[in-house]
């Protein structure tokens, strides 16, 4: 469970602690005000004592039979019919434990007068009015516990429900980032492997860069969120792994941010930039051009991409990387918007992401 049991019963401890003062607060109220007109010859602080030590007494009547009950109704498993007769019976049992409180102990050797049922005439231990009474007090006790401690459950359900979910879009994320980096690691290792067989001088500092990539994306990518400047670093730091390789290519890269700190999920505005450079660059023919823009203003982010397209791309080499990202922004940003173009020598994306948005994870 992800709401341990030692928390539930302190939880469930507090609540009816509270429930229970509050309860007998209200009893002694109640029984004090009506004891002015019982005994109206009594002084009130008289009065006051004798309904404090009364309410103490029903409590313990009434206490039993609440948690009585609450068991039977979660505990005991058996046949419905036999559950409701062993409630009676727990019912009827408390009725008679609150009568001989009120008829042979509060009476007599509190108040020190005679039960009656006017004022005149002596009430019989069993009278059916004032056991009903007893009944009807009873039961209106063991309605509220079992209102609040109903609502209790309800509530730490669906507390539970609610962190099942977010651990299930977290677990999520993170198999969906993960299908990110090996394929970003296997695309960059083959670049690195032609340029050796090249023996390029830049092959070294294309290690170089690609150290301090994987470094982000095994450290900072494992964060929930971090902040877009180091996200747009760690484009800039994979654009110039590409542009060693990719010499004839022209890359325009526009930034205006008037909030540096704003926190972004890592790995998502990459993976735009990963696309453009597999299927509209690496495979294109004359000169290739990517352009990016990024935007964020107010807390509102406008993400742009524009890139070359080869004369015959592959029919679904990007629907993988494409749905990957979509799935991702489904999960961490539920009303962004998202549009692809598929034009005749360029792809173009627009993505717009408000973090202003209360539904964001």
């Amino acid at each position: 469970m992800t709401v341990s049991l030692k928390s539930d019963h302190k939880s469930k401890l507090y609540i009816h602690l509270l429930f229970w003062i509050l309860y007998y607060i209200l009893e002694v109220y109640l029984d004090f005000y009506w004891s002015r007109y019982q005994f109206p010859s009594f002084k009130w602080q008289l009065r006051l004592q004798n309904t404090v030590i009364l309410e103490l007494g029903y409590l313990l009547v009434k206490i039993p039979l609440a948690y009585s009950l609450l068991y039977v109704y979660e505990k005991v498993h058996i046949n419905k019919i036999f559950k409701y007769i062993l409630c009676a019976l727990i019912v009827i049992l408390a009725v008679l434990g609150h009568r001989f409180f009120t008829h042979d102990i509060i009476y007599p050797y509190i108040y020190g007068v005679t039960e009656t049922l006017d004022g005149k005439q002596p009430s019989s231990f069993i009278n059916g009015l004032v056991a009903f009474n007893s009944f009807m007090d009873l039961i209106f006790m063991v309605g509220l516990v079992f209102g609040i401690e109903i609502t209790r459950q309800k509530n730490l359900l669906k507390d539970q429900i609610s962190q099942l979910k977010s651990e299930k879009l977290d677990q999520e994320l993170t198999m969906l980032k993960a299908q990110i980096n090996p394929h970003f690691l296997f695309n960059t290792l083959n670049n690195i492997y032609g340029m050796a067989l090249k023996k390029a001088d830049e092959t070294p500092d294309v290690i170089l860069q690609l150290s301090k990539i994987m470094r982000y994306n095994i450290y900072e990518a494992a964060e929930k969120n971090i902040s877009i400047e180091k996200d747009i670093e760690n484009i800039k730091d994979f654009i110039q792994i590409q542009k060693i390789r990719h010499h004839h290519l022209s890359v325009h890269l526009q930034e205006s941010i008037d909030n540096p700190s704003q926190e972004i999920s890592p790995l998502i505005l990459i993976q735009f930039v990963e696309n453009a450079f597999k299927h509209g660059v690496s495979e294109s023919l004359g000169n290739a051009f990517i352009s990016i823009d990024i935007e964020l203003k107010d807390r509102i982010l406008t993400y742009c991409i524009e890139n070359s397209k080869e004369e015959k791309p592959h029919q679904h080499s990007t629907k993988i990387g494409l749905k990957n990202i979509r799935r991702q922004l489904e999960l961490l940003y539920p009303k962004h918007k998202l549009t692809v173009e598929n034009k005749t020598d360029r792809y173009i994306v627009h993505l717009k992401i408000d973090f202003n948005d209360p539904s964001n994870l």
